[in-house]
């Protein structure tokens, strides 16, 4: 191999077209760019959208719709959630920093108190904004409702006597219990969380109960909820059910494959 014998594959340089050169360019007399027109001269281009001439798509369809940038975007809190707030915790002094602590805010949330629900305890409420409803029934009760736009995630120590709290604290084990009971039933192709709510409110919560369910049944669930869920198939619901019920979940994803969101293709 010397210097002067290399050379390029065959086929990677391609020689250019000398366009515009006569008819010895082998173009003949319009140098290939055909008769006439836009892209026959030099320096054409395109806008985003031309469609030839015609009236281009985004003048044939009509404007709709309208979005205010000076819009506020509030939280909604209404007062039967800041009541269940004060039986849980039995904080008097609520904040935007404790609705946070609680999950019931983000941090960025600009939180409005509303007046749906009863209102009981005597809270100090401070929140980005207030309807005259819900000042009316705080302040029914001895309380207080301030515009304030703090977030102290400290959390208050001020509290309320109150034996609700333990009776609150008691029911948790309850519902702990109540869930670890019963299976995943999402993980049946076709069962969404929705459905899944259907189906343990009507005491199917296991696989085995699934399995066990007649396809009558079941669909009379979804006939009964409505027809969004109607539109449903579960017909492969009880034959994935007991897959998962014995453990075999190589044998139920090999089933699954086989579906199209749960239904036999």
């Amino acid at each position: 191999m010397k210097l002067e014998s290399l050379k390029p594959n065959k086929g990677s340089v391609k020689a250019n077209d000398r366009v515009g050169r006569g008819h010895g360019s082998g173009g003949g007399g319009t140098a290939k760019r055909g008769h006439k027109g836009a892209k026959s001269r030099s320096g054409y281009s395109q806008k985003r959208g031309f469609e030839g001439g015609q009236m281009p798509l985004q003048r044939r369809v009509p404007k709709f719709g309208f979005k205010n940038i000076n819009r506020v975007e509030y939280k909604a809190i209404n007062l039967d959630t800041i009541q269940a707030l004060f039986d849980k915790t039995g904080i008097a002094n609520i904040d935007l920093g404790v609705m946070y602590n609680n999950g019931l805010i983000s941090k960025s949330d600009l939180v409005k108190v509303l007046g749906r629900g009863e209102l009981t305890a005597t809270v100090n409420l401070r929140a980005n904004a207030f309807s005259a409803s819900a000042i009316a029934a705080i302040e029914k009760v001895g309380g207080s409702a301030t515009v304030d736009a703090t977030l102290n995630r400290e959390v208050s120590t001020v509290v309320v006597e109150q034996p609700v709290v333990e009776t609150v604290v008691a029911e948790k084990p309850a519902k702990a219990k109540k869930k670890a009971e019963g299976d995943d039933l999402k993980l049946i192709e076709g069962v969404g969380p929705k459905i899944a709510d259907l189906l343990i409110n009507a005491g199917i919560v296991t696989f085995a109960d699934l399995a066990a369910t007649p396809v009558e049944k079941v669909s009379a669930i979804l006939d009964a909820a409505g027809s969004r869920f109607a539109m449903h198939n579960p017909a492969t619901w009880a034959d994935q059910a007991a897959l998962a019920r014995d453990g075999k979940w190589d044998e139920l994803k090999e089933l699954q494959d086989k579906l199209n969101a749960g239904k036999a293709e």
